[in-house]
C-alpha cells in the first residue's frame, strides 16, 4: 500500500491515527548503510507505508494524532539544551515561545492563518508566512499569500501580499543574511503549456499544473517587496515521452534536470467525495475536481547556505531533495550555464529517489519527506544536510526517521559516478525508534541540529517536539496543548488538518544567548494561555 493510498484511506475514514509514548531508542552515531527496503514505484506514490487492516492478530489501529494523550511537558533531563522553543499550530493565529518547563513565556498574534515557515530575527522580530483566504485558483496544504514581520510586542512593521491567478506562495521560506526572503510559490501552467513541455497529456489535470517557483523578495517600506531573483523548476525539465515537444532527451543522461513525467496524476475524485473531504477538514476552499493533482512536486522546505550560496529544497512529490546554485543571475538561473558552479539553475545535486533520473530503480531512500537544512560541522569542512524522512520506504507499519547525510561536494562540484546515483550510500547519523509505533508523522514535521550536536525533532501531526542527543536519547519531550480555532470565510480551516488539531509545521529551538532574547525578561505568563480541549475528551 503506497503513502498516497494510505491518505486516500485516511480521507475515507478507514484508518485511525497516532502513536505511543516514546521509548527514546535510536540507532547509534556510527555511519550506517541505508538498508531500508526499496519502494516499488518511482512516482509520488513511491513512499511505501503499509498498514495492517482487518486482521486482529496484526498491529492495532494507530493514534498518531496522539489525541487523548497527556500534553505539556512530558520529560526533561539535565542534558536538555538551555533555551526556548517556538511554534505556531497550523490552525492557530498565535506563535508560542515556551521554556524548557513547557511554560509559555511569550506569544505573538497574527490576523492570518499559518502557511508554514516562521523565523525569529536577531532584533526579536518574527517573520511569518500567512494564508490569504481569498486567494484565487491555487489551494492545497501549505497554502499562503501573505508575508509579515511582527515586532517583539506584536506590532506589524511590514506585510506583503503575494498571490494572483498566476502564482501563490506556499509552505516555507528562508531568510537571507541581507534580510531578503527566499519564498516557494506555485505558478500556473495551462494544459497546453504542459503538453508543449513534454508532459503526458493523460497525466495532466483539466486545470493544468502548478510547478514550483522560488522568488527572492526584497522588502520595501511597510507593505511592498521587489523580486530581485528567481528560479523556476519549469526551466529545468527533461522528457522522453514525445520527441515532437520541447525538452526531449534521455532522462538518464540528464540528472541535472527533472523528468517532467516522474510524478503520476492522482486518482480522480467526484464532487461528492471532494465535498465530503472538505467537510472532514481534508480539503481546502480552492480544491476542485479539475485541479486535483496540479501540485505535482509539492516543494515544502527551503534552506539557504550563505557560505556556499546554495539552496536546498525538499520535493516530497518526488521523494527527493535538490540543491541549486543561488549565486546565479535570474537569466543564468533559467539556463544551464553560469554561477559559481557553472551550471546555471540546473540541479547540482539530488538525493532520495534516483529512479527519478534513471538510476538505481530499487534504491529509494526518502518517502514524502519534509524539512531539509544545512548542518554546520565545525572545522571538518564537511557539507551536510539534515532531513526529516516522514515515510521510510518499505517500513511496515509506517515509520519516520531523521537522517544526516554528507554531501559528495568537491572544489569542482558534486560528484556523480557514471551510471550510478548520487551518494551517499551511508548515513552520518540517524534517529529512528526501534518500535515504529513510537515515532511516525506522515506529513509536516522537521528537525533542527543544535550547536551542541543535539537535535530538536518535530513530530508535526501530533504537535510533539522533542530533543535527542547524539546517541538518540530523548532529553526533552513536550506535546503542545495548544491548537486553534481559525476559520476561513467559508468555514474551512487555514490548512487541511482533519483530525490533526495539534498539527504543527515545525518547531524551532532558540538558544539562551540568541541576540533576539538579549535584555528581555522571559518569565512564564500568568495566567498561562488556555489549553485546547478536543471535543469528546
Amino acid at each position: 500500500m503506497t503513502t498516497r493510498t494510505v491518505w486516500i484511506l485516511l480521507l475515507a475514514g478507514l484508518l485511525t491515527l497516532g502513536g505511543c509514548q516514546d521509548s527514546g531508542t535510536s540507532n547509534d552515531n556510527d555511519p550506517q548503510t541505508l538498508a531500508e527496503p526499496a519502494a516499488e514505484t518511482v512516482s509520488a506514490d513511491a513512499a511505501s507505508a503499509d498498514e495492517s487492516m482487518g486482521d486482529e492478530t496484526q498491529t492495532p489501529p494507530r493514534n498518531f494524532a496522539r489525541l487523548g494523550e497527556q500534553r505539556g511537558l512530558l520529560s526533561r533531563t539535565s542534558a536538555a539544551t538551555p533555551g526556548y522553543v517556538f511554534f505556531n499550530p497550523l490552525i492557530s493565529d498565535t506563535t508560542y515561545l515556551v521554556d524548557l518547563d513547557g511554560q509559555v513565556v511569550h506569544t505573538w498574534t497574527s490576523r492570518f492563518g499559518m502557511s508554514g515557515g516562521i523565523y525569529l530575527k536577531d532584533n526579536g522580530n518574527l517573520m511569518r508566512a500567512g494564508v490569504d483566504p481569498n486567494a484565487p485558483v491555487f489551494g492545497g496544504g501549505g497554502q499562503g499569500g501573505w508575508f509579515e514581520e511582527l515586532t517583539w510586542d506584536g506590532d506589524v512593521v511590514w506585510e506583503f501580499h503575494f498571490a494572483s491567478e498566476q502564482y501563490r506562495p506556499h509552505h516555507d521560506f528562508a531568510l537571507k543574511p541581507n534580510g531578503n526572503i527566499l519564498a516557494i510559490a506555485w505558478e500556473a501552467k495551462t494544459v497546453e503549456e504542459a503538453i508543449a513541455a513534454g508532459r503526458n497529456p493523460e497525466e495532466i489535470p483539466r486545470a493544468g499544473v502548478w510547478p514550483d517557483w522560488i522568488v527572492e523578495l526584497q522588502p520595501k517600506g511597510n507593505n511592498d517587496a521587489e523580486i530581485v531573483w528567481q528560479w523556476r523548476l519549469w526551466d529545468h525539465v527533461v522528457q522522453e515521452f514525445d520527441e515532437s515537444q520541447d525538452n526531449y532527451g534521455v532522462v538518464a543522461d540528464h540528472p541535472e534536470r527533472l523528468d517532467i513525467n516522474a510524478v503520476h496524476l492522482e486518482e480522480p475524485v467526484t464532487q461528492e467525495e471532494l465535498d465530503r473531504n472538505r467537510a472532514a477538514g481534508f480539503a481546502v476552499s480552492n480544491a476542485t475536481v479539475d485541479n486535483r493533482g496540479a501540485d505535482l512536486y509539492h516543494m515544502n522546505a527551503i534552506n539557504y547556505n550563505a557560505e556556499l550560496d546554495l539552496i536546498a529544497v525538499s520535493l516530497p512529490g518526488l521523494s527527493e531533495i535538490f540543491v541549486i546554485d543561488a549565486s546565479t543571475t535570474t537569466e543564468e538561473a533559467a539556463s544551464g550555464t553560469g554561477g559559481r558552479w557553472g551550471s546555471g539553475g540546473d540541479i547540482l545535486y539530488r538525493w532520495g529517489n534516483p529512479a527519478n533520473y534513471g538510476r538505481n530503480d530499487s534504491d529509494q531512500r526518502l518517502g514524502f519527506q519534509h524539512d531539509v537544512s544545512w548542518v554546520t560541522n565545525g572545522s571538518s569542512g564537511d557539507v551536510r544536510l539534515l532531513v526529516f524522512n516522514n515515510n521510510v520506504p518499505g517500513a511496515d507499519p509506517g515509520q519516520s526517521a531523521v537522517y544526516e547525510i554528507k554531501l559528495p561536494l568537491t572544489e569542482t562540484g558534486f560528484e556523480l559516478p557514471d551510471d550510478a546515483a548520487y551518494g551517499p550510500a551511508e548515513l552520518v547519523w540517524r534517529y529512528m525508534t526501534e518500535d515504529p509505533m513510537d515515532f511516525f508523522s506522515p506529513f509536516v514535521s522537521g528537525a533542527q541540529r543544535l550547536d551542541n550536536g543535539n537535535t530538536l525533532v518535530t513530530e508535526g501531526v501530533s504537535g510533539r517536539f522533542f530533543e535527542v542527543d547524539k546517541n538518540g536519547n530523548v532529553v526533552w519531550n513536550y506535546m503542545t496543548p495548544y491548537s486553534g480555532d481559525m476559520r476561513n470565510p467559508d468555514g474551512t480551516t487555514p490548512q487541511p488538518v482533519g483530525p490533526f488539531i495539534y498539527g504543527t509545521f515545525r518547531s524551532t529551538h532558540v538558544a539562551v544567548d540568541h541576540p533576539a532574547l538579549a535584555g528581555r525578561e522571559l518569565t512564564p505568563l500568568d495566567p498561562q494561555p488556555p489549553a485546547h480541549e478536543p471535543q469528546g475528551n
